[in-house]
């Protein structure tokens, strides 16, 4: 699940690892209980932790070294699923890839919303406006000490040591946001039991004005039982790890992100490259846009939006609203469309086909002829209109590559030593 963690080497080490993960997580406990520490300054302290441990996510997403596992069929995304493409870091082995940006994009307003909600049934409940200026240096320079923490273990295990190899966008991220998802499911639970416990607190009470000392122990003890809890996982991964491997189930601590596989490029001279009809590449989106039924939701509720600005007459915004809720769709399955086939070049010398993407500058795939279990040229309207085919291959995952819109495409079939289902060239039925 991509706790972090130092993952022990021998017995010895195993043993101070968790003497030490024990020892860090009781102390709070007993300052607090014994040495009368500052119960609302050690929530404030565990919620910035949040923060630092979510933004160091974030940054190890981004320069992850595995390939995310996307939705091929999604829109976008899955367009960016299978390009290598990747932008590097002078004079380092480090990279930011390209599957790894919608990952991250998408990571960012989601963790900034979960620390926001967290903080509300933690921070919120435990006084945390009544610290004094004393108390506020101390959490400024704690705050300090773990930034340099953090950000140490990021550059130097994760980057420099290579952690980064083993860790996709998603690897590196879900652990961090697994973690505060249980943080705000406890706080609330933490909070609604001690309330609903109490006969001092009405009903009708609203969060924020609960009494801290009724509430501020309990939650205290949540934060760090869940801390506890994750840093016990990354003592004892390679333990999960083979539990993992050993069931039928999977809780996730086996998963290995696919690696970046090279594809083979080369073909014997002379080879040809086949681009699909230009007209193809601009209109296909348009004409698969029945493919994406999210991005017709996407419309219908647009025009939905609009409507609702008709019932009050202001005619400027439906104008706008309407117009949208056809643009938007079309745009959209367009920058789809072309990112999948726009820049995309067949390359055969005859034994093989070779997809090179001329934007990224990199092979996609390539097939030869014992890879394909089902070979067929399709005509849509499109086609037709163009006087061009598609080809539709099934490989022997059962997976479909589908290259549109191609003005001849003798030379590719010929790679197959057998005729295709579908139509001709011609357009007849084969």
């Amino acid at each position: 699940m991509g706790f972090s963690g130092v993952l022990p080497v021998t017995i010895s080490e195993h043993r101070r690892a968790l003497l030490a993960t024990i020892a860090g997580n009781a102390i709070p406990l007993i300052g607090v209980g014994v040495l009368g520490w500052n119960l609302s300054a050690l929530v404030v302290l565990y919620w910035l932790e949040l923060a630092l441990i979510f933004f160091f996510a974030v940054i190890r997403g981004l320069f992850a070294g595995r390939r995310s596992e996307l939705d091929a069929a999604g829109l976008i995304v899955g367009a960016l699923s299978d390009r290598r493409a990747s932008l590097s870091v002078p004079r380092t082995h480090i990279a930011i890839h390209l599957s790894s940006m919608p990952v991250v994009l998408i990571a960012i307003p989601l963790l900034t919303a979960l620390w926001l909600v967290v903080g509300a049934v933690t921070v919120g409940v435990v006084g945390a406006d009544r610290l004094g200026d004393a108390t506020y240096e101390m959490i400024a320079l704690a705050f300090l000490a773990m930034l340099f923490k953090e950000a140490g273990q990021t550059a130097v295990k994760y980057l420099h040591r290579g952690g980064y190899k083993h860790h996709s966008a998603q690897t590196a991220i879900r652990g961090p946001f697994i973690r505060g998802g249980l943080l705000f499911v406890g706080g609330l639970f933490t909070v609604t039991a001690a309330a609903a416990g109490s006969d001092t607190v009405a009903s009708d009470v609203p969060i924020s004005e609960l009494d801290p000392t009724l509430i501020g122990t309990p939650v205290l003890i949540g934060i760090v039982l869940v801390k506890f809890g994750f840093d016990l996982a990354g003592v004892f991964r390679d333990q999960l790890t083979a539990f993992d491997e050993s069931t039928t189930i999977s809780f996730g601590w086996a998963y290995e992100p696919p690696t970046v596989e090279p594809v083979d490029a080369a073909l014997t001279e002379p080879t040809r490259s086949i681009r699909p009809d230009w007209r193809g590449r601009l209109l296909g989106g348009v004409t698969n846009i029945g493919r994406h039924s999210g991005v017709l939701k996407l419309g219908g509720s647009i025009w939905l939006v609009a409507a609702l600005f008709a019932t009050g007459q202001v005619w400027h915004i439906v104008a706008l609203l309407a117009v949208a809720g056809i643009v938007v769709p079309l745009l959209l399955v367009s920058v789809d469309y072309w990112l999948r086939f726009g820049a995309v070049e067949y390359r055969t010398d005859g034994d093989a086909i070779v997809a090179y993407d001329r934007l990224f500058g990199h092979a996609l795939w390539r097939i030869e002829p014992w890879d394909e279990i089902d070979l067929r040229v399709e005509r849509d309207r499109l086609d037709t209109f163009l006087n061009t085919d598609s080809i539709l291959v099934t490989l022997r995952d059962n997976s479909t590559i589908q290259i549109p819109c191609v003005p001849d495409p003798e030379p590719l079939l010929d790679v197959f030593d057998r005729q295709p289902d579908g139509v001709s060239p011609a357009g007849e039925e084969l």
